[in-house]
């Protein structure tokens, strides 16, 4: 099956894709770095999506507030600034072609009656749904939901994170592409969504390493190109907890953007001179677009930061390895 994109890449588009749920923090900063750093650094584009398609978890203002504090820490993106939630159609068409091809099937099951039959978890810590609907619904249940056919193994190679290989049936199950309220899945979203800017390169946190596989596999069913993946270190409390709206990880000061954006190389392996933390925001991307190294990202998943200190941020790297390729969790000290 193939459903065209409706814009041709360049040589490198990447972009950042943050969700409004809450205010820009440290963590959220790393990744906007990074993608607009590496992107630049091809002579290519950079471009802001809000993923606001979960309508339930966004809240009023966050975008507007994202968006705001990118651009006080210097951010210029190309192109306008795509919100999901205008491309329901879009995903509704591509859901269409994948029933229409017989890839997606309609679920009648609940939370707890898969809980209930399924034992076995998956990689996103979520029970691996059975199967029971993948033949058709069981007489008298209505559709609840409509999940993806998953098959094999899918693996490729990542730019910072190196080989990855996942059996889906194994490891992801049947996963969902529209929820039960009504809400395009994210994982169904972000690959239409990718598609249709032709974004070539997708640079952002290693927390999302384990949804890359089904989203590949995703953009074979639907006919799209791959792009290809880096997935750096995320931020992580000293007991290994990832960086975010959900731990309380502290809003961005606006006001102290330059020192931000030398913290935040600082953790992504860019060794910028201390002086730097004084300089002027635009001061500080001219270093940063002169002096960026890839390779000088820390091959890990996840390292802590310590937020009172700075550009001189204490960082304890992941560890490497695991069965059949897959990256460690992030080791604490």
């Amino acid at each position: 099956m193939s459903v065209s994109p409706h814009s041709a890449a360049p040589v490198y588009r990447g972009r950042f894709a943050p969700s409004p749920t809450g205010p820009l923090h440290f963590g959220s900063l790393v990744a906007a770095l990074a993608s607009c750093l590496d992107a630049r650094a091809h002579g290519g584009e950079w471009w802001v999506r809000i993923e606001d398609v979960d309508a339930p978890r966004s809240v009023p203002g966050a975008a507007e507030s994202i968006l705001a504090c990118l651009e006080a820490h210097g951010f210029a993106w190309d192109g306008p600034v795509l919100w999901q939630s205008t491309r329901l159609e879009a995903y509704r068409a591509a859901l269409d072609g994948l029933r229409a091809a017989g890839l997606a099937y309609a679920c009648a099951c609940s939370r707890q009656e898969i809980a209930a039959l399924s034992a076995q978890i998956g990689v996103d810590g979520a029970r691996l749904y059975p199967g029971t609907c993948r033949l058709g619904l069981p007489p008298g249940r209505a559709a609840r939901a409509w999940r993806l056919k998953v098959t094999g193994e899918v693996t490729f190679v990542d730019r910072v994170q190196g080989p990855v290989r996942q059996c889906l049936p194994q490891e992801v199950g049947d996963f969902v592409l529209l929820r039960g309220d009504g809400q395009f899945a994210y994982q169904f979203a972000v690959v239409v969504d990718d598609a249709m800017q032709g974004i070539s390169d997708v640079v952002r946190g290693a927390d999302l390493l384990d949804s890359t596989p089904r989203q590949i596999f995703l953009q074979r069913c639907l006919g799209y190109p791959q792009p290809r993946y880096a997935h750096v270190p995320v931020a992580t409390h000293a007991a290994g907890e990832k960086l975010s709206k959900q731990t309380r990880a502290p809003a961005l000061a606006p006001e102290q953007a330059a020192a931000n954006l030398v913290a935040a190389l600082a953790f992504l392996g860019q060794r910028p001179p201390p002086e730097l933390a004084q300089a002027s925001v635009a001061e500080v991307w001219a270093w940063a677009l002169g002096a960026w190294d890839f390779a000088c990202i820390p091959r890990c998943r996840g390292q802590v930061w310590a937020p009172d200190s700075g550009a001189d941020a204490t960082v304890a790297p992941g560890r490497l390895g695991g069965q059949q390729g897959a990256v460690g969790a992030v080791q604490s000290v």
